[in-house]
């Protein structure tokens, strides 16, 4: 890739190159079949150069901080590209996050412009504090609750707009958009992108998995076909509510992966998963997915060996990073299949893969309060667990307006920085790193360490256990490993409840990881993160453990 300026640059380039190609494809249903509308490259860049040109007028100029509330689709790409031509900073948040903490990141972040769906509009009239940074207001509407111009009305411009490269220049290290954590370990924090860094993520995408003009994609996260689309892939929206991944329909997936010939899938677990089980019980296959790429939260062998099974000529990546940075590394399911799942039943972990050839990785002592310098950490050696710590072009240096909570998860390195993870894990001899859990759930005591992960992978192995937790059922001073169980079946208490209890037990006695913990609990379901519908809420199962609301 050349040199660059702005992210948007690359979309023009496509544009040139491959005029008539699709771009963006979207599903309608019509009766049991779907029609589908597209963007060529050549429509995608023209219908954002006219966008471009309204927010301009409308004083949407560079550095105007932007709301964006669509769905994705054809006007999704258009927008936060004309947003990136004028050098406006569009902001993401995933409104599955709960009302209060959409509420509150929206008045962190003072936008001065939306550009939503009516029903963003129309939440904003009841909850008018959080909004009243707002001085521009767009709809995807045809109608207006309180003077919002629709999109359908700039999109339709009388006048023609001149092509233009960008409208307003930036500069790499530029803001080009905020993009909010899910806040499913914490309150929610906006991650500052630069053009830089969507440049360099654009392309280590395109080195880690080979992608090519002539891929096409299917993003459970919508985010993900930027990258794709600035690659010259085309991008085909599937027919989900991102915002509740794991509800997704297996068969909506499979028909619009079918008819699009679609080679690359991206995104949560709890997506694909039901996919590979439509597809399991059905006796269906999808020869055309060359790649699948799942993040967001480990993903089981079973889940892997699964996909093996019914896409045999596929490969399945995990890859590991986060808001923050991301990708960091990444491994194949066959090799995880192979040599890294029978240690990790053991209780040592999920094997991430080696970090890529960007992206510098140390495992240092854990610490709870801010490391101002890298002359203040111990690193570990192979094999101990530690906090991860990373550096590299992808990642980002700072959250927006949130000063605090940079200070604590960054770390000064000269003219660099590093950023802490939040997640524990430790290297192997083979330069491998392995994910152990969050710094946040791990039960750590003066003799010994209690992560998530490792601990749960070994009450895992129970046939009837569907999943499990680590949880704290003592106090901050005085802690208290325990165990919280789903069952298979979805029951809770029955004839072989005492029993289960008693097999489990022994089974923690055989290893030393898990001897210590006699305390086990069954709840009939997790709860579970908004944005990846696979990470498990341990603070709120402690709460009920605590309260005796478990079983």
């Amino acid at each position: 890739m050349k040199s660059f300026l702005n992210i948007s640059e690359l979309l023009i380039d496509q544009a040139r190159k491959t005029p008539h190609k699709k771009a963006v494809v979207t599903p309608k249903k019509k009766g049991k079949e779907y029609i589908y509308e597209h963007l060529t490259f050549s429509d995608l860049n023209e219908t954002s150069n006219k966008y471009a040109k309204s927010f301009l007028e409308l004083g949407i100029k560079k550095g105007t901080k932007t709301l964006v509330f669509l769905k994705p689709g054809l006007d999704f790409s258009s927008v936060t590209f004309a947003l990136f031509k004028i050098g406006a900073v569009p902001i993401f948040i995933d409104p599955g996050m709960g009302k209060d903490n959409l509420l509150s990141s929206i008045e962190k972040i003072s936008p001065k412009a939306i550009i939503g769906i009516p029903k963003v509009h129309f939440l904003r009239m009841f909850f008018a504090e959080s909004f009243n940074s707002l001085e521009i207001f767009i709809t995807s509407g045809n109608f207006s609750f309180g003077g919002e111009i629709p999109l359908s009305k700039l999109k339709n411009r009388i006048k023609p707009v001149e092509l233009h490269e960008v409208f307003e220049k930036t500069v790499p290290n530029d803001l080009a958009a905020i993009l909010f954590t899910s806040g499913g370990t914490g309150k929610p924090k906006g991650v500052e992108y630069t053009h830089q860094i969507f440049w360099h993520q654009t392309h280590l995408l395109k080195e880690m998995f080979g992608l090519t003009p002539e891929d096409i994609d299917v993003p459970g996260f919508p985010l993900f076909s930027f990258f794709t689309l600035s690659l010259g892939m085309t991008s085909c929206i599937p027919d989900m509510n991102p915002s509740q991944p794991s509800k997704a329909k297996g068969e909506k997936l499979y028909q619009v992966i079918k008819d699009n010939k679609a080679t690359f899938l991206a995104g949560s677990p709890s997506i694909w998963e039901n996919l590979a089980h439509y597809l399991k019980i059905n006796e269906l296959d999808l020869p055309s997915i060359k790649y699948i790429a799942m993040f967001g939260a480990p993903v089981s062998p079973t889940l892997l060996a699964l996909f093996k099974s019914v896409l045999p000529k596929a490969q399945v990546f995990t890859p590991y990073g986060a808001t923050e940075a991301l990708p960091l590394s990444l491994i194949e399911a066959q090799f995880i299949l192979d040599k890294t799942q029978y240690q990790s039943l053991k209780g040592r972990g999920t094997c991430v893969g080696k970090p890529i050839a960007a992206i510098k990785v140390k495992i240092i002592d854990i610490v709870d309060g801010p490391i101002e310098s890298l002359k203040d950490v111990k690193e570990k050696g192979p094999g101990k667990i530690g906090e991860i710590i990373v550096s590299g072009p992808i990642v980002t240096s700072r959250y927006y307006e949130m000063e605090q909570e940079t200070k604590f998860s960054k770390i000064k390195d000269d003219n660099t920085f590093w950023h802490r993870m939040g997640d524990l894990g430790h290297i192997d001899d083979d330069g491998l790193l392995w994910f152990c859990g969050r710094k946040a759930h791990r039960i750590e005591s003066t003799n010994r360490l209690d992560c998530s992960v490792n601990v749960e992978a070994i009450f895992n192995q129970h046939s009837l256990i569907r999943k499990s937790a680590l949880i704290n059922i003592g106090d901050r001073k005085d802690k208290r490993p325990a165990i919280v169980i789903q069952r298979n079946d979805g029951k809770t208490r029955d004839k072989k409840f005492k029993h289960l209890k008693k097999e489990l037990r022994e089974l923690a006695s055989q290893n030393p990881l898990t001897q210590h913990i006699q305390d086990i609990y069954v709840a009939k379901n997790f709860p579970l993160d908004i944005r990846h519908n696979i990470k498990i809420d341990r603070k709120k199962l402690s709460h009920l453990a605590k309260n005796g609301e478990l079983t």
